[in-house]
C-alpha cells in the first residue's frame, strides 16, 4: 500500500470517511451474535476501528490510531508475501466442533477457546480431544482469554496437557498471575508455553511481561497496541516469539493484521488471522480469507454495496461516530 504523508485528518474528515456496518456472525464467539465495526476510507486505503463495545474511551483510542496509521499513513514494507494463519474454534460444544472447522479453507493449526462462563472443564476437554480427533497432525494451541483462576488454570492444563499442545493464551488474568502460573507449570513438567495476550495490550507498559518472565511468547494485535509501527517496535523490545492475532475483524481489519505479520522479521507461529470465517457477512465480495492456511498481501477493499446492506441502524451508527469523535480528541486529533 502506497505510504502518504504523515499529517493525520481531522475529526470531521474522520466522520465523513466512517462507514459503521453490524456483520452477523455463525456462530457466537466473545458473547457477540453480530460484529459492530467503524470502516475508514482514508487516502492511504480502507481500515477499521473496532474497540469491543465494553471498552472505555481511553483503551479505544489506539484502536483509532492504528486506524489512521493504516488509512493515512499506509503499511510498513513486508518481508515476506503470505502469512500462515490458524483455524479458530469458539467455546461450541464438541458437536459442533467438525462444522466449525469445515469453514477454514485449511487447519495446520487451531486455536481452541476454553474457560468461557457458564461452562466447565469437561466442556473444554472434550471440545480439544475432538479438534484432535479430527486433526491427529494439527499444531493446537487453546486461548482462556483470562478465564481461570489460577488453581483452575493449573487443573485445565494438566488436563489438557497430553493433547500436545503448542501453547495456552492468557489463562489466567495479570503479569503477576501469568508469572506464578508459568513457574509452577515448568515446576511440574507440564510442557506447555504460557503465551501473554491481554497481559501485553491491556497493560501500560506492554513491555512488563516480558521483564518479568511471565511468558513465553507474546500475542500482538495492531489495533489495541496502536498500529504497526508501534507493535513492531514493541516485538522488537521485549525479545520474545511472537503471534499476530486479531479481535475478530472484518476483512479489512484482518489485512492491517496480515500487514504486521508480514512486517515481522520473524514469524515461527502461524497467524490468529483466520477469523472473518466465523462471520456469516462481511464488507467484501472477495473475503480476506486463508487459502490453503496461508493469507496474502493482496489488496482488500469494502464493497459499496455491501457496506450499505450490512450498515448499522442509526442509533448505533450515531453511537460510533460520537466514539469517533471522543476517541480522536484524547489521541490529540485536531479538534472540529
Amino acid at each position: 500500500m502506497k505510504a502518504t504523508s504523515p499529517a493525520g485528518p481531522t475529526i470531521e474528515e474522520l466522520v465523513s470517511a466512517a462507514h459503521v456496518v453490524s456483520l452477523p456472525m455463525r456462530v457466537r464467539f466473545r458473547g457477540v451474535t453480530h460484529r459492530e465495526v467503524l470502516l475508514l476510507q482514508g487516502p492511504a486505503g480502507w481500515s477499521e476501528f473496532s474497540p469491543f463495545l465494553e471498552y472505555g474511551d481511553s483503551e479505544a483510542a489506539p484502536w483509532l490510531r492504528c486506524a489512521i496509521e493504516a488509512g493515512w499513513q499506509g503499511f510498513p514494507a513486508p518481508v515476506r508475501t503470505t502469512v500462515p494463519v490458524n483455524a479458530t474454534v469458539p467455546a461450541v460444544p464438541a458437536a459442533s466442533v467438525e462444522p466449525v472447522l469445515a469453514s477454514f479453507d485449511a487447519a495446520h493449526t487451531v486455536k481452541i477457546k476454553v474457560a468461557e462462563k457458564g461452562q466447565t472443564l469437561h466442556d473444554d476437554v472434550a471440545r480439544v480431544a475432538e479438534v484432535r480427533r479430527l486433526l491427529p497432525g494439527a499444531a493446537l494451541r487453546v486461548d482462556a482469554n483470562a478465564g481461570w483462576t489460577h488453581d483452575q488454570a493449573l487443573a485445565g492444563l494438566e488436563a489438557l496437557a497430553g493433547f500436545d499442545l503448542q501453547y495456552a493464551e492468557q489463562p489466567v488474568d495479570g503479569i503477576g498471575g501469568l508469572g506464578r502460573l508459568r513457574a509452577e507449570v515448568i515446576r511440574r513438567g507440564l510442557g506447555i508455553r504460557i503465551a501473554a495476550d491481554e497481559s501485553v495490550r491491556k497493560e501500560s507498559d506492554p513491555l512488563a511481561v516480558a521483564r518479568a518472565g511471565a511468558a513465553d511468547l507474546i500475542i500482538v494485535k495492531a489495533q489495541p497496541l496502536g498500529g504497526i509501527r508501534r507493535a513492531l517496535s514493541i516485538v522488537a523490545e521485549a525479545g520474545l516469539p511472537a503471534v499476530v492475532s486479531s479481535a475478530l475483524d472484518s476483512s479489512i481489519g484482518i489485512r492491517t493484521g496480515a500487514a504486521l505479520a508480514a512486517a515481522l522479521p520473524e514469524l515461527p507461529y502461524a497467524c490468529g488471522l483466520g477469523t472473518v470465517s466465523l462471520l456469516e457477512a462481511d464488507v467484501c465480495v472477495d473475503r480476506y480469507e486463508a487459502r490453503e492456511g496461508v493469507l496474502d498481501l493482496r489488496t482488500v477493499e469494502a464493497d459499496p454495496d455491501l457496506l450499505r446492506r450490512q450498515a448499522a441502524p442509526a442509533d448505533r451508527r450515531h453511537w460510533w461516530i460520537d466514539r469517533l469523535r471522543r476517541c480522536a480528541r484524547l489521541l490529540g486529533t485536531e479538534p472540529s
